[in-house]
């Protein structure tokens, strides 16, 4: 008792230490940013980037743009390359030694990460703090430090390259995780770190089956397998009955609107939701409010923010603006200059702000996973609301889906085309593709003026997926996992293509 009251009080006083400080940067956005800029600067400038693009002759934020360029993963990786062979002082001072793998884009290549201690303690772990700090001081009667939190990491394996460390992300985090961590967290380190995805499902579910489990951390999609999988096993009703302290699930990844209804049904009960931005290039947001679907921009993790308004970025424009600059309701491709040597880097992923003061977003989308074949500029957000709406309306549940556009011909004019897997299915598929189809209208100008008597876009082609569908084809992939994520918007058929080709067999 001695002991759990000691640890309690000093969570307590470092939640208290740890919300003083989120309410300074809240106070003091814009010199938060600059005052990280300029320090981070000033510790670069002997490497070889800082020497090429002249760190030490940036004396305002006008310098940085003029001086800097923006670039994307493939214009970077040569220096990253340089520091994964060893090189010492290429793009972050000192040695390099651990590099986060993740897949690549529609070229199938893989992207490598720099992991430096200063955004794995700053960045990443302090987000992790912070998650949790944020939580209880929302809900200070909260027992989550009694129970166990249950985490569901990727492919954990780490390998050696070059005298450096590559792997998930997941693997570098667990494998560096302090021993007072591993405590409260279920797995343990050894099963957490298993690569086979199938056989840690099993020894995953034999560990947790008999665990107090009050908290929940994963991507929702691979959650959902290891909870329905859970509770085959145990032959429990729901989630809530095998644990019943479960109080709050942390999720990120992927977008939750169309997972809500299939987790209200399979817990059982009332638990939280919090959402969080995390990537292999850092811990970017977490949502600050209960029962919010916005997230607390984070400008204290050694990252500094620059934003493309989307419709610059779709004609070819990289020319960034700060925090300062931006505006409520706007599409905005995120830049990042962080304290693990990418500078000026695109990392992918488009935001909308939806409170200035402070500063919160939502994920919008993706730079390339977006539908834009015809004008239309559908984003992500577009898709995600609308299929909420539908869902809710024809009491339909959907557990994966895609889309694509289906390109002109000379007899034939455009569409979009999506295949769905749904969990409950609609009585008639027609009205569920009429409603998703008005919905998008209501929500995006652009597909309703494409839309408009069938002028340039035809009505959308739906299919049905068969049972397991999209698992079956991330595992033909090698990606069951972690941060692995089923391409929702292409604008290209890349993913639908083989999709439809597999539901024919």
């Amino acid at each position: 008792m001695a002991t759990k009251a000691l640890f309690n009080t000093l969570v307590n006083w470092f939640i208290r230490q740890r919300i003083d400080q989120i309410e300074h940067f809240i106070k003091f956005p814009v010199e938060t940013q600059e005052g990280l800029l300029f320090s981070q600067l000033f510790h670069a400038e002997e490497t070889e980037y800082g020497q090429k693009y002249g760190f030490s002759t940036i004396s305002n934020y006008q310098d940085f743009q003029r001086k800097v360029p923006i670039v994307c993963y493939e214009d970077f990786e040569p220096y990253i390359e340089k520091a994964r062979q060893g090189q010492k002082d290429v793009i972050w001072p000192g040695q390099i030694k651990q590099f986060a793998k993740s897949s690549g884009t529609t070229n199938a290549k893989s992207k490598y990460i720099p992991i430096t201690a200063e955004s794995l303690e700053d960045c990443h772990y302090k987000a992790g703090k912070d998650m949790v700090s944020i939580y209880v001081n929302n809900h200070p009667q909260s027992e989550l430090f009694q129970h166990k939190n249950l985490r569901l990491g990727g492919s954990a394996e780490t390998y050696q390259d070059f005298n450096t460390k590559f792997g998930d992300l997941s693997a570098i985090l667990i494998e560096n995780l302090p021993f007072w961590v591993e405590i409260i967290n279920t797995p343990n380190k050894k099963i957490s770190l298993m690569s086979e995805w199938e056989s840690k499902m099993k020894a995953i579910i034999t560990e947790v089956r008999n665990e107090d489990v009050g908290s929940l951390t994963g991507v929702p999609s691979w959650m959902m397998v290891l909870l329905q999988r859970t509770l085959q096993e145990t032959g429990k009703q729901n989630i809530g009955e095998l644990w019943p302290n479960l109080e709050v699930f942390f999720h990120g990844g992927i977008s939750f609107k169309p997972y809500k209804n299939q987790y209200k049904e399979i817990i059982g009960k009332n638990i939280r939701y919090y959402e969080i931005y995390n990537a292999s290039e850092g811990f970017f947001g977490i949502q600050d409010q209960s029962g919010s679907d916005e997230m607390l921009l984070m400008l204290d993790y050694g990252i500094f923010y620059e934003f493309i308004p989307m419709d610059q970025y779709y004609a070819g424009s990289r020319d960034a603006i700060p925090i300062s600059e931006v505006e409520l309701g706007k599409n905005y491709a995120v830049v990042i200059s962080t304290n693990g040597g990418l500078w000026r880097y695109l990392i992918g992923d488009t935001v909308m702000f939806t409170s200035l003061h402070p500063y919160r977003i939502k994920i919008s989308g993706r730079t390339k996973h977006y539908i834009n074949a015809f004008g239309e500029e559908l984003m992500i957000d577009n898709v995600e609301t609308a299929l909420k709406i539908t869902c809710e309306n024809l009491d339909v549940t959907i557990s994966d889906y895609t889309g694509a556009p289906v390109f002109m011909t000379n007899s034939s004019k455009g569409c979009h085309e999506w295949v769905f897997e749904f969990t409950r299915q609609p009585a008639c598929l027609n009205t569920f593709s009429d409603m998703f189809d008005r919905t998008l209208k209501t929500l995006n100008s652009d597909y309703e003026a494409k839309r408009y008597n069938d002028i340039t876009l035809r009505k959308p082609i739906i299919h049905v997926a068969r049972p397991n569908l999209f698992y079956e084809w991330m595992a033909s992939r090698g990606k069951l996992g972690g941060q692995n994520k089923v391409p929702r918007l292409s604008n290209d058929r890349a993913y639908i293509d083989p999709l439809l080709k597999l539901n024919e067999l």
